[in-house]
């Protein structure tokens, strides 16, 4: 991949800071001073500005100007999801509300004899999704690559407990493959991302927003490999304090042998493509995502 490597940016200090402000200050106050942080990002991280401009003058086809502008506003929004995160994962006071289109094909799942798998991208607050799944009433397992500083984590588990799922680490040894089967042998619901992917890793070209983009084989042949229905589940922020979460039909795809593979990521890339089109500004991508390199 051309920049992406698993990893986020941000300090120890940088969440500290936002961490005293919510507890004593409350969601404003931290949105107030992440418009400086944001302004921060516009002027020195010129390779993800560059990327961000780029998919809104081209790919969202905007003017100059509201490019230019949604550059700022992405940044923004990103850190108030960020923030939004936090607080709801330790149980900070707030007044978020929260609207689920969907809700029923996410309990059809739990409902399956075999478990399920929920896909996301980079879009939206995924976190913050994954908190509210508790309610799912089963076990929630996240797979993931393990690209945050150790430090930073262990800090955010101190404040908020740690995640309220079961995380899944994505390894090299494939025994994280081992750990889905288990999962889903136990009829529980595996969530993972489909949209990135690390040098090495297996890709397929989809066309995406007007032009072939890489997506990673492995979350897609993982569904027509178990035959386990997937849902696609999204949370975006629509007012300051508002969420709406979207969970699709559950869907059983064919072995790969059969297309299941093809028709999976055809499913998810067209309904990503859907979401990015409707929240433009709440797609967190900081790299050229259609890069052939």
């Amino acid at each position: 991949m051309p920049s992406w490597q698993g990893k986020s940016k941000g300090n120890k200090l940088g969440y500290r800071i936002f961490i005293g402000v919510l507890r004593y200050g409350g969601v404003r106050p931290a949105y107030f001073l992440l418009g400086f942080v944001a302004c921060y990002y516009c002027l020195f991280s010129y390779r993800s500005s560059r990327s961000i401009y780029q998919y809104f003058r081209y790919k969202i086809r905007q003017s100059r100007f509201q490019a230019l502008c949604n550059v700022y506003r992405n940044y923004y929004v990103f850190g108030q999801t960020l923030i939004d995160k936090i607080v709801v994962m330790a149980n900070l006071p707030n007044r978020f509300t929260f609207e689920f289109d969907g809700e029923e094909n996410l309990h059809q799942l739990v409902s399956g004899q075999h478990g399920g798998i929920m896909l996301s991208a980079h879009l939206g607050n995924w976190e913050v999704a994954g908190h509210l799944f508790t309610r799912l009433n089963t076990r929630i397992n996240i797979v993931m690559f393990d690209g945050e500083h150790e430090r930073i984590k262990s800090y955010l588990a101190g404040v908020t407990g740690g995640r309220h799922v079961n995380v899944i680490v994505l390894k090299d040894d494939l025994s994280h493959i081992y750990a889905i089967h288990d999962a889903l042998s136990k009829r529980e619901l595996v969530c993972m991302h489909a949209d990135r992917f690390l040098e090495g890793n297996k890709t397929m070209e989809m066309p995406f927003l007007g032009e072939a983009a890489r997506f990673p084989m492995g979350p897609f042949l993982l569904a027509a490999t178990f035959r386990v229905p997937v849902s696609f589940v999204f949370a975006f922020k629509e007012t300051a304090t508002h969420y709406h979460l979207y969970g699709t039909p559950p869907k059983t795809y064919p072995g790969a042998k059969q297309g299941g593979l093809e028709q999976a990521m055809g499913d998810f890339v067209q309904v990503m493509e859907e979401k990015v089109k409707q929240y433009p500004l709440q797609w967190f991508n900081y790299y050229d995502f259609w890069s052939k390199d």
